[in-house]
C-alpha cells in the first residue's frame, strides 16, 4: 500500500514552487498522491494578514486542478482556529495507514517547536524537501535525524516575494499559475 504524502501550509499564495517541488516528491516517493491543506491560522503566522483562507483554498484548486496526484482538504480551514499538524495527521490517519508528511528544511529547523512532534513522528514519516541551506546553521536537534530528505529542485519563488510584486504593481506570470495570477487579480487580492 503506498503512503499518502500531506503538504500544509499557508499557500499565501500558492505558487508554481509548491506545485514543482511536490510533484518531485510525488514521484521520487512514489506516494498514492499528496493532499495539500492550507491552514487556517498557523501557529507560527498568528500576527501575520493573509488572504482569507476560502480565497487560498480556492488558488489551491485552482492550481492543482491538472495535476492528477494532487488533492486538496479544506480540514485546517473547517476547524476555524490554528491549525496544529498533529490534528490534522490525527484526522487523516483515520482514513490512510500510511502517511508522509511533507515540509521544507525551513520548518526541519524549528520543528523541536512544533506540537508534540514526536506524536506527529508516530502518525507520519517525515520527508524533507532538501532545497539550498545557510551552511553556517548550527542548529540541530533530534529530529535532523530522524527525517527522510529529499532532493526537490531547488526553485526561488516565496509567496511573500509574491505579495510584495503584487502590491508593487511587478508582475508575477512567472510565479503563478495563469489561471491563479487570473483569481489573485480578479479578487484583489494582496494590494
Amino acid at each position: 500500500m503506498k503512503a499518502v504524502g500531506i503538504f500544509g501550509g499557508t499557500f499565501d499564495p500558492v505558487h508554481n514552487g509548491h506545485l514543482i517541488t511536490a510533484q518531485s516528491i510525488l514521484e521520487k516517493r512514489n506516494l498514492e498522491k499528496i493532499i495539500f491543506v492550507p491552514c487556517n491560522i498557523s501557529p507560527h503566522k498568528i500576527n501575520r494578514v493573509t488572504a482569507e483562507a476560502h480565497h487560498r483554498l480556492q488558488m489551491i484548486k485552482i492550481a492543482i486542478s491538472n495535476f492528477p496526484g494532487f488533492e486538496y482538504s479544506d480540514y485546517e480551514i473547517k476547524t476555524g482556529d490554528v491549525s496544529y499538524t498533529l490534528d490534522t495527521l490525527m484526522e487523516f490517519s483515520k482514513t490512510y495507514p500510511k502517511l508522509e508528511l511533507i515540509i521544507g528544511y525551513d520548518n526541519l529547523i524549528k520543528f523541536d517547536a512544533w506540537r508534540e512532534p514526536d506524536k506527529i513522528l508516530e502518525l507520519a514519516k517525515l520527508v524533507v524537501m532538501k532545497r539550498n541551506h545557510d551552511p553556517n546553521l548550527k542548529i540541530f536537534h533530534k529530529y535532523f535525524g530522524e527525517a527522510l530528505y529529499v532532493d526537490t529542485p531547488t526553485i526561488e519563488i516565496s509567496a511573500s516575494n509574491i505579495r510584495k510584486r503584487i502590491a508593487n504593481g511587478q508582475i508575477i506570470d512567472a510565479l503563478v499559475p495563469e489561471k491563479v495570477k487570473e483569481y489573485i487579480y480578479a479578487f484583489e487580492l494582496y494590494k
